[in-house]
């Protein structure tokens, strides 16, 4: 489904949401339970052979189970940011909680703050955002005012820091980054997408995790 010029969303019912970018950048890759189907769809919207980087928006199997069925059938790089590198490597992605078992995944890139992702109509900056995982990254695209948010930010939520490896003090420094960013589209890793008030929402989460903080 074309959510933005030249962005494409995948489906998602097997992990999380999946966004193509002109073809040539694929942006997290699910669970992987659903591999042939996602595969279908994407030959369906594009010419592979130009489909060269997997970009993982933090190492959660929900987000990576796919890395490695996509990656030999695209002959694609794997890139995540270098704080999530080692459960990547490891298997340490929770899959335990979807019932199933990771395979050890090797990243080709370790991607830093202020990093770029770069296709033929897009330049995505890296914005490192930990509290979900330690190496959690939006990816912020300034002239387009957009924003892939991985699991830091939802259209109505954050994302979870009661797993292993979250921190709450994190997430909220990560959305006072994402707060000074000019944002007009959020595309999550789950749920639905929004447009505009991306703002209102940053506030609306910063006060409910300040809130939050005064119980503990």
């Amino acid at each position: 489904m074309k959510i933005f010029r030249n962005i494409e969303l995948l489906d998602g019912q097997y992990g999380c949401n999946v966004y193509l970018i002109d073809g040539e950048v694929l942006i997290d890759t699910g669970t992987g339970l659903n591999f042939v189907d996602m595969k279908k769809q994407i030959e369906q919207v594009c010419d592979i052979r130009h489909l060269k980087t997997i970009v993982n928006t933090h190492s959660h199997f929900d987000h990576t189970g796919g890395d490695k069925k996509t990656r030999d059938w695209l002959k694609a790089k794997i890139a995540i940011h270098e704080k999530d590198v080692d459960d990547l490597h490891s298997a340490n992605v929770l899959a335990e909680k979807f019932g199933t078992t990771a395979r050890i995944i090797t990243a080709d890139e370790a991607l830093n703050f202020g990093d770029f992702i770069r296709t033929t109509n897009f330049n995505f900056e890296v914005i490192h955002t930990p509290g979900h995982t330690p190496g959690s990254i939006c990816l912020y695209e300034k002239d387009k005012k957009i924003l892939i948010s991985g699991d830091t930010l939802f259209a109505d939520s954050v994302g979870r820091t009661d797993l292993p490896k979250g921190n709450q003090k994190a997430l909220t420094d990560s959305l006072k980054i994402i707060l000074d960013l000019n944002t007009e589209y959020l595309f999550p890793g789950h749920g639905p997408m929004k447009y505009g008030g991306i703002s209102f929402v940053v506030k609306r989460m910063l006060n409910h995790l300040v809130e939050h903080d005064k119980f503990l």
